[in-house]
């Protein structure tokens, strides 16, 4: 009922937001009657401002047109390489005919960007596809809205999580040969899980993981977001925040985490900030300061954005890996496409290099829950295994902005290149048979239990 009143509302102030936006406009316009007027500037300024709070924020783009090598500009092609009902493998095809270049595209590394399914779109991660893009060839997840996937699609859980970043594996794999994989935030967790199962089967491994900011371990350090998950029950988000998709959606009837309960929780965690950040904007336009307006409208077009989510994907999240700590435990089972349930074993993995990143100001990840995967990952030699901890960087400064290019991206880059060779002990197998893949269960390992106490061109 909450989702379907949200809805209503939106639909009747739609209107009022455009005529906001036209009225901004009209004031803002000194050739026009209005704009005559001497307090025309703030009377537009405070259109605008209501134009930016009532305006319905839809899916951005990822807009990545060109990206310099080197001293070469080289054009950009994004495609959907896979289309799956709730996830599509989006990949940024690099083309050029300088013939240097080109030779330099072809032998650089695949990496497979894991985005966060938690609220917010891939796109949040352009600057961390942008930057990579100089010295990878890069695909990312790109996770649909729920709302728009009709029931006739089925279900989506966190075991379907994990089997799609799998195939997302091995399509990178059939394609170069072997691949790496990035993780940001939320998709650590499943990214071990996929790849500790791919272990434990004798599949060929990607040739490293980057995780940055995930919850691996959240009893460590634990932040404002895990003691809200950890302290509420079960029973109390799926009475509390799941609503099914309103009539007017192709989604209809789908039981969701809407996004614009995601969203007021977001803002609610730092309202002040937001509240003076939109004042700031109005004074910005006040002043004629377009370049601060612009970089104010860019940042809240991405940050309003936000997808409803899968509410069986979202309760088995909160219970997996906030609640029951099932990776840690070595209790996690994960539900394979032919039935068959398959234990998590992260202690399986070997030649898979490991590198984790946390930012020393992460008020989302706590201190020590990303590199709490090097403590279950026992069969990762530490000569290929490191942990990298950003000064001075918050959540968001891991991945994108300025601590992103100038800290964390040369280690990331140097890491991802100098494992960009098979290592003797990495299994080197094809897919696994359907009779691998619908093993029994094993039990769990005394070494597990006790490891989670302790190139025309292209390239």
């Amino acid at each position: 009922m909450l989702y379907q009143i949200y809805e209503t509302q939106r639909s009747l102030m739609e209107p009022f937001a455009e005529f906001a936006n036209a009225a901004s406009k009209l004031f803002g316009n000194t050739n026009s009657p209005l704009g005559q007027n001497p307090f025309a500037q703030r009377v537009a300024a405070g259109y605008d401002l209501l134009y930016r709070l009532g305006k319905d924020y839809e899916k951005p783009v990822f807009g990545l047109r060109t990206v310099k090598v080197g001293e070469v500009e080289i054009a950009i092609h994004e495609r959907v390489e896979i289309d799956k009902p709730f996830c599509e493998l989006r990949r940024f095809k690099r083309f050029t005919d300088d013939a240097a270049t080109l030779a330099k595209l072809k032998g650089q590394p695949a990496v497979l960007i894991v985005a966060p399914l938690s609220g917010h779109y891939a796109t949040l991660l352009r600057d961390t596809v942008k930057t990579m893009l100089s010295d990878h060839k890069v695909y990312i997840t790109d996770w649909k809205n729920a709302r728009l996937v009709p029931q006739s699609q089925g279900e989506f859980h966190l075991d379907d999580y994990v089997n799609y970043v799998q195939d997302f594996i091995r399509h990178l794999q059939k394609v170069y040969g072997d691949c790496h994989v990035m993780s940001v935030c939320q998709p650590t967790v499943p990214v071990l899980a996929a790849v500790s199962l791919m272990a434990s089967r004798g599949e060929r491994l990607p040739l490293s993981m980057t995780m940055m900011g995930g919850p691996i371990d959240a009893t460590k350090s634990p932040t404002a977001v895990n003691n809200l998950a950890m302290n509420k029950s079960y029973e109390w988000f799926e009475n509390n925040v799941i609503y099914p998709v309103p009539q007017s959606f192709p989604g209809a009837g789908r039981r969701v985490y809407p996004g614009f309960l995601q969203h007021a929780g977001f803002v609610a965690m730092n309202p002040d900030h937001h509240a003076k950040s939109h004042y700031d904007y109005f004074e910005h336009l006040l002043q004629g300061d377009d370049v601060s307006a612009e970089t104010h409208r860019k940042f809240y077009d991405e940050y309003n954005a936000v997808l409803d989510m899968d509410a069986d994907y979202y309760l088995e999240t909160i219970a997996t890996v906030f609640q029951d700590f099932k990776l840690v435990r070595g209790t996690w089972q994960v539900k394979n496409p032919q039935g068959a349930l398959e234990l998590v074993q992260p202690q399986d993995i070997t030649g898979c290099a490991l590198l984790t990143v946390e930012g020393e100001l992460d008020d989302i990840s706590g201190s020590g829950q990303t590199a709490a995967a090097h403590d279950l990952c026992t069969g990762i030699p530490k000569a290929h295994s490191e942990h990298y901890e950003a000064k001075g960087a918050g959540h968001y400064g891991i991945f994108s902005g300025r601590r992103w290019r100038d800290m964390v991206y040369p280690k990331v880059r140097d890491f991802i290149l100098a494992h960009n060779k098979p290592k003797n002990t990495a299994k080197a197998l094809t897919a696994p048979s359907s009779k691998a893949a619908a093993a029994p269960v094993k039990a769990p390992r005394a070494k597990a239990a006790s490891s989670a106490k302790k190139a025309v061109t292209r390239a």
